[in-house]
């Protein structure tokens, strides 16, 4: 992706379709309206996925605690967003099988009653994926479970239920969603703050004013329909499309905290069914590292949300309790803290109970469609819903959305067999060769291919992980990487996931920009 030509390209012409935001729903938005045939545009004002969307607990899952809720409330709106939740679980790990994977999950049992509880709410779980269901759960004894995750505190263990779900690289599914939308001719471009509409005499949008952020240069965008994808920020849009309208959103953040492989060494995640406070709590391999999280607490916008201390506590006390080695906060290696995007409910007395589904929104006087609310997993059909919305407004009735069977880049000729290749062709440790695999799928080889032009790029950019520098120079010619930000916390992920090796990495990555 060439940034400068995509600025290029901002004037003189006119789009069909505007999308605001860069985060899982705009970047699904623009792959949807671009294989239908539109003409796109694309503009996020920080990198693509820098906020919520690559601040998940990278789960591709319809929601276990939203189905107990289901029941208990006899809510057929809940059911049916669990139900197309998980038969979405599918379609993401088929259309990108490098940067997915099925993920099994442990429930621990405390006594004969949870363990039927939970057996047969996971079951129904099984049932409403119907065929599309990743692999029956089952009742395990203590013994097996054990066996599965030594590292469990024994004390009032009884049993454990485990079930599958999914599991995603958020940040660089994004980017593929990004990447796949501009092979089929989207203008995309990160960076690029939206300052103000132009409209009409009749107060419909037909153009927004746009600043590179990196140059300063303004630059104006026609387009036939806007869309607003900007997730939590999606009020400021709305408002700033037809001052008139009323707030929709609120906000919750889940915060996380990262720790070492070896405090949950296997490839098992727990799930903590239910915390003191009503919750629901993950620790979840990711990446070589632990995931634990996530927090649920409302919250007020921000660009820079960040876990507290108190925060970190309750995230290392549910740690202690579930895990036989006690672990103290110089244990936690990074921390990250994203913030959900929540439709407003009037009767809604805090964030967990709001349901996390998606909401088309058309504003009748400036023709603003909205995309509101949803979740990772059902990113797709928000922008088929949204993209539907979009040809109503266009007049256009023949075009039907394409996605559900696309394979993104990088999953086309993905093998597992290119991780022996990258071994033997270019002499890659084999936690080199895998990452790769797993960041690039079938371009890992265009990856390693950078290492021909210069050898120094094989070298690693920090102790005891993978990444390399050849990753920093593809991220910067191929990926439209601005920043040592951009690759550290988006194209690599590095930095939400060690604090430590990110700053050791940050000069190399800085001066390798220059080579790039």
């Amino acid at each position: 992706m060439d940034r400068q030509r995509n600025l290029d390209q901002l004037s003189g012409q006119s789009f069909d379709l505007c999308i605001i935001g860069g985060g899982a729903t705009g970047a699904g938005c623009a792959l949807d309206a671009a294989l239908r045939g539109l003409k796109v545009c694309l503009i996020e004002k920080e990198d693509f996925a820098a906020q919520t969307s690559s601040k998940s607990t990278k789960l591709i899952h319809g929601g276990v605690r939203y189905l107990e809720q289901a029941v208990k409330q006899l809510s057929r709106e809940q059911f049916h967003m669990v139900r197309k939740a998980l038969r979405e679980r599918k379609t993401l790990l088929r259309n990108a099988p490098h940067l997915t994977r099925p993920l099994p999950l442990l429930t621990p049992c405390h006594n004969w009653f949870e363990g039927v509880y939970y057996s047969i709410g996971l079951k129904m779980y099984d049932w409403l994926a119907g065929s599309r269901n990743l692999s029956p759960s089952r009742w395990l004894s203590k013994k097996q479970v054990l066996e599965l995750i030594p590292q469990l505190q024994t004390q009032g263990l009884h049993s454990a239920v485990m079930y599958y779900d999914g599991q995603l690289d958020d940040a660089r599914f994004c980017l593929a969603l990004i990447r796949s939308a501009a092979r089929e001719g989207a203008v995309v471009l990160n960076h690029t703050e939206a300052l103000d509409f132009g409209r009409s005499k009749f107060g419909k949008l037909k153009s927004v004013e746009v600043r590179d952020r990196l140059s300063g240069k303004t630059y104006e965008i026609q387009a036939k329909v806007f869309v607003n994808a900007t997730g939590p920020f999606a009020d400021h849009i709305r408002e700033m499309a037809n001052p008139k309208m009323r707030p929709r959103m609120r906000v919750s953040r889940g915060s996380h905290i990262v720790l070492k492989k070896s405090h949950l060494p296997g490839d098992t995640a727990i799930l903590v069914p239910k915390t003191d406070d009503g919750r629901v709590l993950f620790l979840i391999p990711w990446q070589e590292q632990v995931l634990v999280g996530t927090t649920d607490l409302e919250d007020q916008l921000s660009e820079t949300p960040m876990p507290t201390e108190d925060e970190t506590k309750y995230l290392i006390g549910y740690v202690n309790r579930y895990l036989s080695t006690p672990i103290t906060e110089a244990d936690v290696r990074a921390g990250f803290t994203g913030q959900r995007p929540l439709i407003e409910a009037i009767f809604a007395k805090d964030t967990k109970s709001l349901v996390r589904d998606h909401e088309v929104e058309q504003d009748d006087k400036s023709k603003l469609i909205s995309i509101l609310g949803g979740k990772w997993t059902t990113y797709r059909l928000m922008a088929s819903d949204t993209i539907d919305a979009v040809c109503e407004q266009l007049k256009i009735s023949d075009q039907e959305c394409r996605t559900e069977n696309h394979i993104l880049i990088g999953g086309e000729k993905y093998s597992p067999a290119l991780e022996s290749e990258l071994t033997r062709t270019y002499g890659f440790d084999s936690d080199i060769a895998r990452h790769l695999l797993h960041k690039y799928g079938s371009e890992a080889l265009e990856v390693a291919a950078l290492t021909r032009e210069n050898s120094a790029w094989k070298a690693r950019l920090a102790d005891g992980h993978p990444f390399i520098q050849a990753q920093v120079i593809f991220a910067a010619r191929k990926e439209m990487a601005c920043s040592p930000e951009d690759i550290l916390y988006r194209r690599l992920g590095l930095g939400l996931m060690d604090a430590a090796a990110a700053e050791q990495a940050y000069p190399v990555i800085t001066r390798l920009l220059t080579e790039a």
